[in-house]
């Protein structure tokens, strides 16, 4: 497989897979400000620190209203990672590889990539409907995907780009309620803090599947438990971890002699740290902490893996993803 179309694929499924993420927290974000009494804490803020652009929109957006946080976050082009600039990267990446993916895959994201053009008729929707339109697209997408797409190499690259953007995003949005949105000690347990938890669990796709395995009344440690650590939920991070660590071990096919590479020894090493810890161990030694540590090392696996896979010497730059180079790999 050429390393450009493994490259595409990859960032083809991680940008779906981030616009339907923002457009959840979008969502559910806009649904907690109708019950959000006066004088409680902000929904929209944390939204832009939780898609790690806060630098980038201050700068833009000094004022930092909600209808701000929304555009940048939904429409403004000039901001690399959102929806509307996600879906059209997505769409550039297919379009280089048309000959790869399905031509149902193709007509999917191309009709959802001009749907969202200026002057087309979802804009004059309420958000709500926006979100809910936008989100079933990148869902139908995968659908399609699943339904249509070899399981060979090409399935492969895609999955492992979903689920790394997936355990970061999961990641991201836990970590702003504990470390951004943590109320009062009096307000622990109050009726704006449970519904806050509720937020969260919606947000991550998560909230009946919580209440099936729980049964028990909502609290931070059992929600950080399910979305961190559960073995079967498809958004929690260890299942994805789970799926990263199996995907590559497909994807390498031959096993290499000799010790691991750094690639292998962190994809190990992560999946392990995260199936065989407890959540009170985690909390007594900062959640935030281990938060900040599981996006570092998933950054690292991205680079190691694009190293592996998608750079070489041949410095020709990739038109839909400025980072990556053109070359070819065996796999």
């Amino acid at each position: 497989m050429l390393s450009r179309v493994a490259d595409s694929l990859y960032w083809i499924h991680r940008y779906l897979e981030r616009a339907e993420n923002i457009s959840r927290f979008l969502e559910v974000s806009g649904a907690m400000a109708l019950d959000c009494p006066p004088g409680s804490a902000e929904p929209w803020l944390p939204l832009v620190e939780a898609s790690g652009d806060r630098h980038r929109f201050d700068l833009a957006y000094p004022a930092g209203s909600p209808r701000e946080v929304i555009r940048f976050l939904l429409y403004d082009l000039d901001n690399p990672n959102s929806i509307v600039r996600c879906i059209s990267s997505a769409r550039e990446n297919a379009r280089q590889i048309r000959d790869v993916i399905t031509t149902e895959m193709w007509e999917q994201i191309n009709d959802l990539h001009w749907s969202l053009q200026v002057g087309e008729p979802i804009w004059q929707e309420p958000l709500q409907e926006q979100l809910g339109t936008i989100r079933r697209g990148c869902q139908i997408f995968y659908g399609i995907t699943e339904a249509s797409l070899s399981r060979d190499l090409s399935w492969l690259f895609s999955q492992l780009g979903r689920l790394i953007e997936r355990a970061d995003k999961t990641s991201r949005i836990l970590d702003v309620k504990y470390f951004l949105l943590l109320p009062s000690p009096e307000a622990v347990g109050g009726v704006l803090d449970e519904l806050q938890w509720i937020t969260l669990l919606r947000t991550a796709g998560a909230y009946q599947m919580y209440r099936q395995k729980m049964q028990q009344a909502i609290s931070p440690i059992s929600v950080a438990s399910f979305l961190l650590l559960d073995p079967i939920f498809p958004r929690s991070v260890r299942f994805c971890l789970q799926g990263i660590n199996a995907t590559l071990e497909q994807i390498q096919q031959q096993p290499v002699q000799g010790p691991p590479d750094d690639l292998d020894c962190l994809s190990g090493q992560l999946l392990a740290r995260w199936s065989y810890v407890r959540i009170d161990a985690l909390i007594n030694a900062g959640l935030h902490e281990a938060i900040d540590q599981l996006q570092q090392d998933l950054n690292r696996l991205h680079t190691l893996i694009q190293a592996r896979y998608f750079t070489t010497t041949d410095l020709r730059p990739n038109v839909a993803n400025p980072e990556c180079v053109l070359t070819s790999f065996t796999a």
